[in-house]
């Protein structure tokens, strides 16, 4: 699922359900399966990552349940997610791989989970999918290196994360979903607004191959 760029946040009842902000973080756009007899991190054109993030793979491997997340792979570095060097992650293979994992483990900002203990989520509302993935970090199913995005309903909040300072960390802007979407693969149903915009000084920062980029 793809989001359109807009200039500015959209009114309350443009999309289905309640507004919601999510953090955009500035990485590559990856799907992780993790299920029993396959792992595998797929970018959004559908190129093979998992050798490239020996890490991310092991993580899901070590997973007690089978899932099938959305996400972004960042690598954090120098105080801010870094682009560059998450560049540099993805070229590697084999021996490679394993020592830039070392030198700079990636992470999955999770934003979406689209499969659950063998379940299907595609057709829940957004609202349905945020809770069984926040719960899956409750219950510590998921941690490190997966870590849960950050969600407002508070448009002051999202506000906030629109200020470029935001960007000086990895935070491109932001992505608004409707409370009650579905799932739609391949169609431009979210909302994009990069920072930029004139508001309040930026908050500590919680904790896409460029062409992947949504």
């Amino acid at each position: 699922m793809l989001a359109t760029a807009r200039r500015q946040l959209p009114p309350d009842g443009t999309l289905p359900g309640q507004w919601v902000a999510e953090q955009k973080p500035d990485g590559f756009r990856a799907i992780l399966f993790a299920r029993p007899g396959l792992v595998m991190v797929q970018s959004r054109q559908g190129a093979d990552l998992t050798s490239a993030f020996p890490d991310i793979a092991a993580a899901a491997t070590g997973l007690v349940e089978a899932l099938v997340l959305d996400g972004e792979l960042v690598v954090p570095h120098e105080g801010r997610l870094h682009f560059g060097e998450l560049q540099n992650r993805a070229r590697r293979r084999g021996r490679s791989a394993v020592q830039a994992a070392a030198e700079r483990p990636a992470y999955l900002i999770v934003f979406d989970v689209l499969e659950a203990a063998g379940t299907e989520l595609l057709r829940r509302p957004y609202l349905e999918r945020r809770a069984i993935l926040e719960n899956l970090f409750a219950r510590e199913v998921l941690a490190a290196p997966f870590t849960l995005c950050p969600s407002t309903t508070d448009r002051a909040t999202a506000l906030d994360w629109l200020d470029p300072a935001w960007g000086t960390v990895g935070i491109e802007g932001i992505v608004v979903k409707g409370s009650q979407q579905l799932y739609l693969p391949g169609k431009r149903a979210w909302v994009k607004v990069r920072n930029g915009m004139k508001c309040a000084a930026p908050r500590l920062v919680s904790k896409r191959h460029r062409d992947s980029r949504t």
